[in-house]
């Protein structure tokens, strides 16, 4: 016939326990087999004689019935042990049955195989493992790291074969993305508390020749032997390789001496793998040789990862008389 009356409410409960020991007339310790929070948690007999909590036996540490006096030696199993009362470590859940809670403390690890809905207050204090999604909702949903404590706090993004992170460097007040699982181990890009942004691996560089480049032949590089900066150590002698795919501003400013008036024509020239830049050719019929000049061009570059960029030089009769100086400089930086 179909059920009549209310509804049986849906709820969880653990199976009351009992364990069961053998006096021998002189030990008064035993260990629990389950964790008990106060004396009266328990109903102790021994040989059919309920005991009284408090006076009869206490349980310390959670886990150890110590009797006042010696059980009995009778034979066999004569001391008897009932939880009425268990602290639990874990609560197993039916499956497709819902925990509903305005409020909740976990100080364990918490793990939610599907999905973890949080509708009122909760403290978590443990480790949180999701297999599923974790979803804010609401009007103003609010993830919060840290509890205003001096520490530092962080996300990790647990790669394959690389981590990243993004943490708060408290001491430094600075908000910091970058390769690792470890707060500071790479710093990629830094966000300061003045509002500064820094990207310390931002392929950036300028170099300079170490001496003057004497008597320069046409279709010669430029060589530039110091380095003022290179953050991602992407320059070499005259070379500066692309460490990824981008547009790069490039720029050059180079002073020569003993320019030869009999050129026809002469320039310097910015080389890529994509493409050549040609700049501020000239025809230096002047009358008499130049003793000094510059020749400065800047330009945004088209690069893939490893393509290279050097700085040439191109003249069209003369002599092979130019001097390059070492105030010159080769400088550029990744744009996007």
């Amino acid at each position: 016939m179909p059920y009549l009356g209310n509804p049986a409410q849906q709820r969880f409960s653990s199976p009351r326990a009992a364990s069961v020991y053998s006096g021998d007339g002189s030990t008064v310790a035993f260990t629990l087999e389950e964790v008990v929070s106060t004396d009266e948690d328990i109903l102790v007999s021994v040989d059919g004689v309920i005991q009284e909590p408090s006076v009869a036996y206490a349980v310390s540490s959670g886990t150890t019935l110590t009797f006042t006096a010696a059980p009995s030696s009778n034979s066999g199993n004569n001391i008897f042990v009932y939880y009425i009362a268990r602290t639990f470590g874990s609560v197993s859940m039916p499956d497709g049955q819902n925990v509903n809670a305005a409020t909740a403390s976990f100080s364990g690890a918490v793990t939610a195989a599907s999905t973890l809905a949080v509708t009122g207050a909760s403290t978590l204090t443990g480790t949180v493992t999701a297999n599923g999604d974790m979803v804010l909702g609401g009007t103003t949903p609010t993830l919060t790291i840290g509890d205003a404590g001096a520490e530092d706090a962080k996300i990790v993004f647990d790669g394959n074969a690389q981590d990243f992170h993004i943490g708060l460097d408290d001491s430094a007040d600075s908000l910091t993305i970058g390769l690792g699982s470890a707060l500071g181990t790479t710093t990629h890009m830094k966000f300061h508390s003045s509002g500064v942004i820094t990207k310390p691996l931002q392929p950036a560089f300028l170099v300079e020749p170490t001496n003057a480049q004497s008597n320069v032949a046409n279709n010669t590089n430029i060589d530039f032997g110091t380095e003022r900066f290179d953050l991602s150590s992407d320059f070499a002698t005259n070379t500066f390789t692309a460490s990824v795919t981008g547009k790069y501003q490039l720029q050059f400013c180079i002073r020569i001496a003993e320019l030869d008036s009999a050129y026809n024509w002469c320039r310097f020239e910015l080389v890529t793998s994509n493409r050549t830049y040609f700049c501020n050719m000239i025809d230096p019929d002047f009358g008499q040789d130049a003793a000094y000049w510059h020749f400065t061009f800047a330009t945004l570059a088209d690069m893939d990862a490893s393509d290279t960029a050097h700085i040439r030089w191109q003249q069209n009769g003369g002599s092979n008389q130019i001097d390059v100086s070492n105030s010159s400089y080769f400088s550029g930086y990744l744009v996007a």
